[in-house]
């Protein structure tokens, strides 16, 4: 074999590997016994210790200037295998473990706080995963700023000050449709209880509606929904309350979105670097396109305005018109996975102007809560009555995913890019949508976005699906059209 052949095998088994590690976090979230998390974190840090080896051994190196390549998907795997071998050789080998096996344990110790609304039980813990994270985003910094080597994990090329300056331009538009939205009359809620076996049958349903293959997937629940895996095994869960059902429904197809992204990268790249969504940006695209331009789009309701009577019985709210009203209700609520589409951004400006300062130092753990709540009051006009409400609602944090959270809006940003190209190039959509069809609009992301996996860079990925370099102003129009028309302003 030459250089490039033996470093895609080399690759390939690290991939695996760090699948199985992956599942590992699955099991964490989804079967695994409470009892069993010291022993799972001593798990996951030996894991971690084995892929930072492989990421790092010099052999990796040696192949990368060797390896010639005779095409794009050929350069694509080397740029890839190499950023992570340049960026996992300067984390010390003690460390990538220690934080591993740290939030491992994290994960629990967030959870039972958030049972209990006690952020002063989390706050050591967290303080503890703060002082790893500074301590890598330092390494990998080298002098740098510390925020923006953290945001290269999860989109690259991205910058705090890039970022910073988008969200000062939304930020006008977004609280100026807030405060119109909410002096208007409110639309009418969907009130009742639903059945929680019910629920998940019919979030079953849904996932196979928006293309999830059910074959080389699976449905769980779990205290905060996400998906795990790549390839032929992609998972997703969700929570169910039986006094709204938007909230099993919606964090549904979210994570769908995501599982289906994963499960449509060609088969070719199965088990390599170009065999993964190429960032959480674009990822986030996925999921949120599927959640709220479609998801809660009017032509949807019609159909979905069937399925929730079988699923349920007579509902409170009459038609499918009313049904697409409550979906899209806009209030000041707490919670940012169930936030409507005019405040979501919102939630997640507050943490990333957070999370920076803590990463920063102009911030600490201790007084993290605080501000959070004034933030809050500020941002909402509603001041937070509990912790599971405010600060500890997120896992992001207790696995040390700092950098994480501006990906969400940026994955925004990017799904209104995709939404007008895919109504420009799919004329007939919402007819297809009304009737249950949403083969035509994920065929399209499946084809344009999901395919490609990380062949290309994340803003080149929608550029070219798009056809124009992505901006903010197609989402800003898209919530000015769709909630200016829902509350007449």
């Amino acid at each position: 074999m030459n250089a490039y052949d033996e470093l895609m095998e080399f690759a390939r088994t690290t991939q695996a590997l760090a699948q199985v590690a992956g599942r590992l976090g699955w099991d964490q979230e989804t079967m695994m016994p409470r009892a069993a998390a010291p022993q799972r974190a001593e798990e996951m840090a030996a894991m971690e210790a084995v892929l930072h080896a492989r990421r790092t051994d010099p052999q990796v190196g040696a192949w990368l200037e060797a390896a010639e390549t005779t095409g794009p998907v050929q350069v694509a795997n080397l740029r890839l295998i190499r950023r992570d071998f340049e960026r996992a050789r300067k984390v010390p080998a003690r460390l990538a473990a220690e934080i591993a096996r740290v939030t491992s344990m994290a994960q629990g110790v967030w959870a039972r706080a958030r049972e209990e609304d006690d952020f002063a039980a989390f706050a050591p813990t967290l303080k503890e995963v703060v002082a790893l994270k500074r301590e890598e985003g330092a390494a990998l910094a080298e002098g740098a700023d510390v925020y923006d080597a953290m945001l290269q994990d999860y989109e690259p090329g991205a910058t705090a000050a890039g970022l910073e300056e988008m969200f000062a331009r939304m930020r006008p538009r977004l609280v100026a449709l807030r405060e119109a939205v909410l002096d208007k009359p409110a639309p009418t809620a969907l009130t009742g209880t639903f059945d929680e076996g019910a629920q998940m049958r019919l979030a079953r349903q849904v996932a196979k509606t928006f293309g999830y293959d059910m074959a080389r997937g699976r449905v769980d629940k779990a205290v905060h929904p996400f998906s795990s895996g790549s390839g032929l095994d992609v998972r997703i869960t969700t929570r169910t309350n039986p006094v709204d059902p938007f909230n099993s429904l919606y964090s549904t197809i979210h994570e769908v979105g995501h599982g289906a992204y994963e499960q449509n990268i060609h088969a070719d790249h199965l088990l390599t670097p170009v065999g993964q969504g190429v960032s959480m940006g674009v990822h986030e695209s996925q999921s949120r396109i599927y959640e709220n331009q479609l998801g809660r789009s009017e032509a949807f309701a019609v159909w979905l305005y069937g399925q929730m009577r079988e699923a349920f019985g007579d509902l409170s709210v009459p038609d499918a018109q009313a049904l697409y009203a409550a979906i899209n209700r806009v209030g000041s609520g707490y919670i940012r996975t169930e936030a409507d589409e005019v405040h979501y951004n919102l939630h997640i400006l507050l943490r990333f102007d957070l999370e920076r300062d803590l990463i920063a130092r102009r911030l600490e753990v201790g007084d993290l809560e605080a501000a959070w709540n004034e933030r809050f009051a500020t941002d909402f006009g509603v001041a937070v009555d509990r912790a599971s409400n405010g600060v500890l609602q997120d896992v992001h944090w207790s696995i040390g995913l700092f950098g994480y959270f501006p990906t969400y809006t940026l994955g925004n940003v990017y799904a209104g890019c995709l939404y007008e190209a895919l109504r420009r190039d799919v004329p007939d959509l919402e007819g297809a949508l009304s009737q249950g069809d949403l083969s035509p609009a994920t065929d399209w992301l499946r084809d344009k976005v999901q395919t490609h996996g990380g062949l290309f860079q994340p803003r080149e990925t929608i550029a070219r699906a798009c056809g124009e370099e992505p901006s903010e102003e197609p989402l800003l129009r898209y919530l000015e059209e769709k909630f200016g028309g829902l509350y007449g302003v």
